[in-house]
């Protein structure tokens, strides 16, 4: 029997690999951490292998995708088979509730903002992309359908604020020249990773896009990369010590 996905991208079936590429950077820990406060029980909802999830609390994960929960490392908590729309907990069970990257993957965001909510009796804190940024990444010159696919799934910054708390605060997240969470903007100043299949296979924005238009922004890439276009254009980045690009975090409070 096969089981439709829980969100808009089958991790079950493409998401092999992402404890390697997606791993917590330090830096933007670091600032999530700090926005949980000092809490000591935390939801993570949509947790996948476990990234930014804090190791010095009691944890609760949550996470339909089997294939993401079987890449959570031994030093993590085993994850909660349930999804973002329907947590089995009553209200103002933890002191804190984490959503990390996974907001734009629900299929329900209004719902799932909501049970957060619910479940939490501190903050909500989601670390997720502004829609209207992506294109401040260089990529968008090379893979414009990309971007406008990613338009089309993050809900806007404003409208999670407005879910997650009565007060609220939106932070930008600088990212770091040798970031190792793998997302698209964490290769700002290394183009030459997303000419790597293995490191697109663990960005989903690449799986909304047709493989012709994919392979037709790496060619442009790889051929601009030789002819020392895109160092005359962005070569400048090779050396810059942070990005601000799309990465955010909204805290919500009661």
């Amino acid at each position: 029997m096969t089981t439709a996905p829980a969100g808009d991208f089958d991790y079950d079936t493409h998401g092999y690999g992402y404890a390697t590429q997606r791993r917590t950077d330090p830096r933007i820990e670091a600032q999530v951490h700090a926005a949980l406060g000092e809490g000591r029980s935390l939801i993570n909802v949509g947790a996948g292998a476990g990234s930014y999830e804090p190791e010095d609390r009691y944890v609760v994960a949550v996470e339909p995708s089997a294939v993401m929960r079987g890449q959570r490392p031994a030093r993590r908590v085993p994850a909660l088979n349930a999804t973002a729309e329907h947590l089995p907990f009553d209200d103002n069970t933890f002191d804190a509730a984490l959503a990390s990257i996974t907001v734009h993957q629900w299929p329900d965001p209004e719902q799932g903002l909501r049970e957060l909510r619910r479940v939490s009796r501190g903050p909500v804190v989601v670390l997720t992309f502004d829609g209207d940024a992506l294109d401040l990444l260089w990529l968008a010159e090379y893979a414009p359908e990309l971007v406008a696919a990613e338009r089309l799934r993050y809900p806007k910054i404003d409208w999670i604020a407005q879910h997650i708390g009565t007060t609220t605060r939106i932070e930008p997240v600088p990212i770091p020249i040798d970031c190792v969470d793998g997302f698209t903007e964490a290769y700002y100043a290394r183009p030459e990773r997303f000419l790597d299949p293995a490191i697109r296979k663990s960005q989903s924005a690449w799986g909304f896009i047709d493989p012709t238009a994919e392979s037709r922004a790496i060619e442009h890439l790889c051929t601009d990369l030789a002819n020392g276009t895109w160092d005359t254009l962005h070569g400048h980045l090779r050396t810059q010590p942070e990005f601000l690009g799309s990465l955010r975090l909204i805290i919500g409070l009661p």
